[in-house]
């Protein structure tokens, strides 16, 4: 299939986007919540308004055919889909684009691209198709190399076999999702996993990056769902043996899951699926007390239900998605699968939701359909368009990011209060005026939720790279401080470094930079993400 033609400078692909009623309207709605009269609008960038500097390399004959200078394709493949990215983009600051953009078809060429970075030299980012939010793909290291090559995977996109009887197919790691799912689909089968990014990621940047899915209980990361995967490395192939479950030693795939491209690139894994469902349930609570609210939702994820989605929404983040006046929390519920029904599981999940003071229409949550109307609808409309917001913000001078993390049922109210206390705090003390931080759930477990945050703030146009840094800083200082994680599902790249480094243990770092030194010795793979070469 035609492979997207994706933005440099925002998300999805260049025919994509917010219209400009739409545009509008979201920038009338913050000029009114920051109280000024009106903004002025930044245009997103063209290539033409960009210089970049000359490509330090070229490729060999050999792998001409699979090789990229072009000016267009550089710029695509300098920055993810951050904030930071954006301000740059918006800015027109390309300072490290890649040399070259190499789109190899087979593992032989893989093998080719990565012998040739050794001969001159070069960093080699692997790349899926950019969607890092976290600085995993920027080529953010000066001139410690000769060059730099970003390796993009997707033309290694097929499902190679599947195994309908194990429930299991072997896939190359370049496939974006909705490909993946086209060629699933003749089986009757699914991989069920679907991150927000979905339409924009591959395989491999999902085993890569340990990508959560949008399933909010049991198989939540794309951990649960390999059975083995097949490595290029600087030193060779690594390739697990595939098996539903082995307890000889340390997993070896558990060293590439998460790895972010640092010890090889993932080029085949074979992966469990699910049947398509055909049973669902879905419903929308709403809530007066957040904390009651939190009750339930923990009730719920212990009572063994597995519901398909748990999602606790916060008022104001309601109210800002269209999907309430700002006085309840809300809770979407749903159930799916594929072998019976589940309307009984959705009634004890309603059960526990009117025990702790939640409300619902009983007869419209009995409609598989629920969760696509009503409050329900309108927070999942405004979540799919959602990151589109940001081309329009960033234009707007509006600081607009998130982050995401994990915490224990006992620890999650204090935590909850002190990462909005600090963020609140860091907004105002930074832009000199209140902004907005919000929360949902977008996974739980029996033993704790995975928190969401996401804050506004009306920044400085000169100076919005640094305000976002100091409330970044002030935000993750706060959730590391008190015991979560500097990431649940966003990865680490380059962004989140230095509380990476604080949360590990360091016999753990001392172990991954030997696995790295081992794998790559030269240390040529996506210098500065998790650990230093």
């Amino acid at each position: 299939m035609a492979k997207p033609h994706f933005k440099f400078w925002g998300w999805g692909t260049v025919d994509e986007g917010l219209g400009e009623a739409e545009a509008r309207e979201l920038a009338k709605r913050n000029a009114a919540f920051f109280g000024v009269s009106d903004f002025a609008r930044t245009p997103p960038p063209r290539a033409e308004e960009i210089a970049l500097a000359a490509p330090r390399i070229k490729p060999p004959s050999r792998l001409a055919a699979i090789c990229s200078s072009t000016a267009e394709d550089r710029l695509i493949h300098t920055y993810g889909k951050s904030f930071p990215d954006s301000v740059h983009a918006f800015a027109r600051n390309f300072p490290n684009p890649p040399d070259v953009v190499a789109r190899p078809h087979t593992e032989e060429e893989v093998v080719a691209v990565l012998d040739w970075a050794d001969s001159v030299g070069a960093a080699v980012i692997p790349f899926g198709a950019g969607s890092s939010v976290v600085g995993g793909i920027e080529p953010r290291f000066g001139n410690k190399y000769g060059a730099t090559i970003t390796l993009n995977l997707q033309g290694m996109d097929r499902v190679l076999e599947v195994d309908a009887f194990s429930r299991t197919a072997r896939i190359q790691g370049g496939v974006l999702g909705p490909d993946l799912e086209r060629q699933l689909a003749p089986h009757g089968l699914t991989l069920r996993h679907f991150p927000q990014s979905f339409q924009f990621s591959t395989l491999g940047g999902w085993i890569a990056t340990r990508s959560g899915g949008h399933f909010a209980t049991l198989y939540t990361h794309i951990d649960d769902l390999v059975e083995s995967t097949r490595v290029v490395t600087p030193a060779g192939i690594a390739e697990s043996r595939r098996l539903p479950g082995s307890g000889a030693g340390p997993s070896p795939d558990r060293l590439f899951i998460g790895s972010e491209g640092i010890l090889g690139v993932i080029t085949e894994a074979w992966m469990r699926l699910q049947k398509r469902p055909t049973f669902r349930a879905s419903a929308s609570v709403h809530f007066t007390d957040y904390a009651k609210a939190v009750e339930a939702v923990r009730v719920i994820s212990q009572a063994g239900l597995y519901p398909a989605n748990c999602r606790l929404i916060d008022a104001e983040e309601a109210a800002d998605m269209g999907a309430g006046d700002g006085s309840k929390h809300l809770l979407v519920l749903a159930f799916e699968n594929a072998d019976h029904p589940v309307v009984t599981w959705m009634e004890r999940a309603l059960e526990i939701a009117a025990d702790h003071g939640g409300a619902f229409d009983k007869a419209a949550a009995e409609k598989a359909d629920a969760h696509r109307a009503g409050a329900s609808g309108a927070w999942r409309d405004a979540f799919i368009r959602a990151p589109y917001f940001r081309e329009v913000l960033t234009g707007l001078g509006v600081i607009s990011d998130t982050f995401e993390t994990a915490i224990t049922w006992d620890r999650f109210a204090a935590f909850h209060a002190g990462v909005k206390d600090a963020t609140h705090k860091a907004i105002k003390a930074v832009t000199g005026r209140p902004g907005r931080v919000t929360c949902r759930f977008t996974h739980v477990y029996p033993d704790g939720p995975a928190p969401y945050f996401s804050f506004r703030a009306l920044g400085r146009r000169e100076a919005m790279l640094e305000e976002w840094q100091a409330i970044k800083d002030a935000a993750s200082d706060a959730l590391i401080k008190m015991g979560g994680t500097i990431t649940h599902h966003h990865a680490v790249g380059r962004d989140h470094r230095p509380w990476y480094d604080q949360q590990r243990p360091e016999l753990f770092a001392g172990a991954l930079r030997a696995a790295k030194k081992k794998l790559d010795p030269k240390g040529l793979l996506n210098p500065g993400v998790l650990i230093d070469p």
